[in-house]
């Protein structure tokens, strides 16, 4: 199998679901993309600090 980020044959493939498509990636994929969405995350929630944001 192939993972459908990195194009490199894995053993197994995850489906995760990326910007509302699912694609079947690799175990190392699928913690890189955890460590982006948390760090997304993480800016969005400074960014909304720093406007004073009292929306959600």
């Amino acid at each position: 199998m192939k993972c459908q980020r990195c194009k490199e044959e894995v053993d197994e493939v995850f489906g995760v679901k990326l910007h509302g498509r699912r694609k079947r990636v690799c175990e190392e994929c699928v913690d890189i993309l955890r460590e982006e969405e948390e760090i997304a995350g993480e800016a969005e929630s400074a960014m909304q600090g720093m406007m004073e944001y009292k929306g959600r």
